[in-house]
């Protein structure tokens, strides 16, 4: 194994350089004028993975291609599904971006461009590091799946089918995912949970057009007003959410979860000037920590009525429209959620309004048993890179791809991000740190062994 690590401490400088090659396409898969740009990003994908000893091969789908490749040494050995996405965020804002955002460059021990954590940077660990077993070994210590999609900064539309067709074919015992991030500075992490989603859109229409508000205002219902109202009845003043019934299936988190996350090195200071607010909020007899990780939410995220422009415009508004989304935890189920929410909204709604409820995506919430043998197994690749043992996180966002997984291949999944939540993920100046992207490499070389070990016990 020493001989693997030393190979890949060596040959850092070349890893990077390739890295920068793949940082340099331009591979966004929202914007159909880089379609081209994503098709070349595929083909580069593809042609990496079988410098690491993969077969690969490129699937067609409705929109971008999924990149697949796999290298079975022995039925008897452990499999391992790894995914990622190559697709990245559109760079905008331009002007807010240091250096070009698909022009890599290193200053002050990062490299910044778009896609450099996100998820670039981090799904090219891993190929590094079975290039490095593979050159060395002539075999990897476990079977290894490779699939990296183009669609995941745009919703993977059209990885579920991919998934569906290919049961067989993507049969593992477990999936791997860096797409994460770290606790802190030089604090690695294994985010054993995430939360789930359900998104919709409410909109109100009250008069057939805007109305003068001298003339009409107080004998009609104003649908800015109504919706405000509204939307104000769904958090109560000690943060709880009004929802009946949305709390019915939350699966509690246990006193040894709340120990751990306090024992956590956390800062409300540090917290607050990193996110530029003057205080914290939420639901009361919570910690900060436990509302962002593991406490259910509703937030209002875009509203739009009436006039906006420069100036007053005295009207009442024909229409006013929000934006909801909810975060579920482990226990609570998408559908049951926006029922209720949908439900609940439609009985504050006043007369004299047309109400409609639009439904957007959902995913329900995961959790993975912090100590199974394949945490385990990866707690030990961790600790063997970085020097430390990592500390075991939930994650306040949610990634599709863990359900789907569970749901479709029936498989868990090891989440190890090797990045960190302040690397200007989806903003402008993204990075990743370089020694947070080596000590990656030589984590994911661990891994392998590791993850090998655990078939021999067991």
């Amino acid at each position: 194994m020493q001989d693997i690590l030393g190979q890949l401490r060596q040959q850092q400088a070349q890893t990077l350089e390739e890295l920068c090659e793949f940082l340099r396409i331009p591979s966004v898969s929202a914007d159909s004028a880089f379609a081209g740009e994503v098709k070349r990003c595929a083909e580069w994908v593809r042609a990496a993975m079988e410098k690491a000893g993969l077969k690969a091969e490129l699937h067609p789908t409705k929109g971008h291609p999924i990149v697949y490749g796999e290298r079975i040494e022995d039925p008897a050995l452990p499999t391992i599904l790894v995914y990622g996405h190559y697709d990245v965020q559109p760079p905008d804002p331009l002007d807010l971006w240091t250096t070009p955002a698909f022009e890599p460059q290193i200053r002050d021990g990062k490299l910044f461009a778009r896609g450099a954590t996100d998820d670039k940077g981090q799904v090219f660990t891993h190929l590094k590091a079975l290039q490095a077993w593979f050159a060395l070994r002539g075999r990897f210590p476990v079977n290894i799946k490779f699939l990296i999609e183009g669609e995941e900064e745009v919703g993977s539309d059209n990885l579920d089918h991919f998934l569906k067709a290919n049961q067989q074919k993507l049969k593992a015992d477990v999936a791997v995912v860096s797409d994460t991030s770290q606790y802190g500075d030089g604090i690695p992490a294994i985010t054993y949970g995430l939360r789930g989603i359900v998104a919709a859109e409410l909109r109100l229409t009250g008069p057939s057009k805007d109305l003068h508000s001298g003339i009409f205002g107080g004998s009609i219902t104003n649908p800015a007003n109504a919706l405000t109202q509204m939307c104000g009845q769904l958090i109560g003043p000690d943060g709880r959410i009004r929802i009946p019934g949305f709390y019915d299936d939350v699966l509690e988190l246990t006193a040894a979860e709340r120990a751990q996350f306090a024992q956590l090195p956390f800062s409300e200071a540090e917290f607050l000037k990193e996110v530029g607010s003057g205080a914290t909020a939420g639901e009361a007899g919570y910690s900060t920590l436990e509302r962002r990780w593991a406490r259910p939410t509703c937030d209002i995220n875009g509203m739009m009525s009436g006039y906006t422009g420069q100036g007053p415009k005295t009207i009442i508004p024909s229409r006013a429209m929000a934006k909801i989304t909810c975060r579920l935890v482990p226990g609570q189920k998408p559908a049951k959620i926006l029922d209720a929410l949908e439900a609940f909204l439609k009985g504050l709604c006043p007369a004299g309004l047309k109400f409609e409820f639009q439904r957007f995506h959902g995913c329900e919430a995961f959790v993975f048993d912090p100590t199974s043998v394949w945490i385990t197994a990866a707690s030990q690749a961790i600790q063997e890179a970085f020097g430390k043992p990592p500390v075991f996180i939930r994650e306040g966002g949610s990634i599709p791809v863990v359900l789907a997984f569970k749901q479709i291949l029936g498989i868990d999944t090891l989440l190890l991000g090797w990045g960190r939540n302040t690397d200007n993920l989806h903003s402008p100046d993204e990075h990743i740190h370089l020694d947070d992207f080596h000590r990656g490499t030589l984590g994911s070389a661990c891994l392998w062994e590791k993850l090998a070990h655990v078939q021999k016990a067991n």
